[in-house]
């Protein structure tokens, strides 16, 4: 069977959740038998996200082969069994990168280099390398319908029905469907305007995912069905949903499944949607409730910390734990205040990050669990800044990073070797998957079951191996290490409750039908402590530990 293409591409405005969409139709897909892989196709100039402000972008997600891609490769990992890899995104820069080595090589022959037919073939050159053996490709166009930088793409994607051939490709627009309170209405005109605009491309939609707060009823549809050319069940409600993971369902309970398969004149066993059903369950009715503390700098953007907080709810629906995330503000915590600010929260996790702004802020929430017996859990810079707090506090050393002070007395992180030469940020940190063997006796070792483990890394610095046996000496236990016993991996406090960091970020392997250990395992110390101290202790506990202060 050839490969079968689904294009997905939004209009009106952004942050709509194509990747949402593009990664529960994986999942419906996957669910009815076929073998699914996900592209992310970007319009932006940047080759890779890899350089870019979490501001501007959220988060950046790195696959196991060191790609730093868009976060919604993240969301298709945590929605479809693939693994995905450098060939699973690209953007605008990557595309023109590759036309222009060519030209340099002179493998146009002397041709005038054009954004058609040369850009468009190279996208769709990229498309096509991205598929492996799958039985369909649900390609993600990035960005907006009429936007100037998306054009090569659209006209990319609009040749691949001829190229690929016309029973083999399907179009689905994702636009808003906007209701008005005040008026009580939901209003369509958005939608027909944005397929107006895909439709002066040379696409018509064969399929529309409509995005609103609530469900849109049959005679809405219909309508939507008349302006736009598409049959009135080719119109698909994707209302707001509690939870995310409740998407692929809401999808199969309208037919979309059925309705791509039908586009294509293809056959596949009836859907599983069991598993997907289970997990929404658990996460709908908790036993346990708990409140955890993510203290970072880049709080006021949650897309920052995308994979993060679905590896924490995943960890919760495993301990059926509604998990509270409370975002704290590194720049507004010190040591005076850290029991007022985090007092009331049952863990407390410090995320990866870069640069100095807002470390002491982290160096204070760190201590403050460490001290007082608060479930921690540290992330790549976090793990960091737990081993600089430990050193400072308990071996006494005015430990620091050489990151964040470069001429340190104690430079406890420092620059790995191999980055010491680098000169372009981009694409150059450690990245990727990376082995580690844990400690026999240790508590990682416990959590994984296994001595062994690969986990994905995206980091520069490193623990300084000059300090590794005064860290032993007082107290931490070193319990992961690379093969040769070099670079820190993982670290713990055998005489804490809870205290756990690690060099890599776990939370971009965490899935929400395959939760990732170390997560469930930490949510798992928050529910302990919680009940151990009792459904109204909490206040009491932050009381204590500010009067303590």
């Amino acid at each position: 069977m050839k490969t079968k293409f689904v294009f997905v591409t939004g209009g009106v405005l952004s942050s709509l959740g194509k990747g949402l969409s593009a990664a529960a139709i994986g999942a419906i897909m996957e669910a009815r038998g076929l073998r699914v892989v996900n592209i992310k196709a970007d319009p932006y100039l940047n080759v890779d996200p890899g350089t870019m402000s979490p501001y501007q972008h959220g988060e950046v997600f790195v696959t196991e082969d060191g790609a730093e891609t868009d976060l919604d490769l993240g969301h298709y990992e945590r929605f479809v069994s693939t693994t995905m890899n450098q060939r699973n995104s690209f953007t605008t820069g990557r595309v023109y990168r590759n036309v222009l080595d060519r030209e340099r090589r002179g493998e146009y022959l002397g041709r005038t280099v054009q954004v058609i037919p040369h850009v468009t073939d190279e996208i769709k050159r990229l498309i096509q390398e991205g598929v492996d053996d799958a039985d369909m490709c649900i390609v993600e166009v990035g960005g907006t319908v009429g936007d100037i930088e998306g054009l090569p793409f659209l006209e990319a994607i609009r040749q691949a029905r001829a190229d690929f051939g016309h029973e083999n490709v399907c179009y689905i627009h994702v636009t808003p469907v906007f209701y008005i309170k005040a008026a009580g209405e939901m209003k369509t005109k958005p939608t027909q305007h944005s397929v107006k605009e895909i439709l002066s491309t040379g696409i018509q939609p064969d399929i529309l995912i409509c995005r609103c707060e609530i469900p849109i009823p049959r005679d809405l549809r219909q309508k939507i069905a008349s302006f736009c050319n598409v049959g009135v069940d080719d119109v698909i409600s994707a209302h707001d949903v509690n939870n995310i993971y409740d998407l692929p369902v809401v999808f199969h309970e309208q037919g979309l499944d059925d309705r791509i398969l039908r586009r294509f004149s293809f056959f596949a066993a009836r859907p599983h949607m069991t598993r997907w059903e289970e997990y929404v369950h658990r996460a709908r009715n908790p036993k346990h409730h708990v409140r955890i503390a993510i203290v970072g700098k880049y709080v006021h953007l949650v897309d920052t910390y995308k994979s993060l907080n679905e590896a924490l709810a995943h960890g919760g629906a495993f301990n059926e734990a509604k998990v509270e995330l409370r975002y704290v503000d590194s720049e507004e915590l010190d040591i005076t205040n850290a029991a007022t600010l985090l007092g009331g929260c049952d863990a407390v996790l410090i995320p990866g990050g870069f640069g100095s702004r807002g470390t002491e802020g982290k160096i204070a929430a760190i201590r403050f669990a460490r001290e007082n017996a608060v479930p921690f859990f540290g992330i790549c810079l976090g793990m960091q800044l737990a081993v600089v707090e430990f050193l400072r506090s308990v071996a006494g050393i005015a430990a620091h990073s050489s990151e964040f002070e470069p001429t340190a007395a104690h430079p406890t992180i420092h620059l790995m070797d191999a980055q010491r030469k680098v000169t372009d940020l981009g694409g150059t940190m450690r990245l990727g998957a990376f082995p580690c063997e844990l400690a026999p006796q240790s508590r990682a070792r416990a959590i994984y079951g296994t001595d062994s483990i690969s986990e994905r890394h995206r980091h520069r610095y490193e623990v300084n191996p000059a300090y590794h046996e005064l860290l032993r000496t007082h107290g931490m236990t070193i319990s992961g290490l690379s093969p040769d016993g070099l670079l820190v991996e993982m670290i713990e406090l055998p005489s804490h409750p809870y205290f756990v960091a690690c060099q890599f970020h776990p939370e971009f392997k965490s899935r929400p039908l395959s939760p990732h250990p170390l997560f469930s395992a930490f949510v798992k110390a928050a529910v302990d402590r919680q009940v151990r101290l009792g459904g109204g202790a909490r206040a009491d506990a932050a009381l204590s530990a500010i009067e303590a202060k």
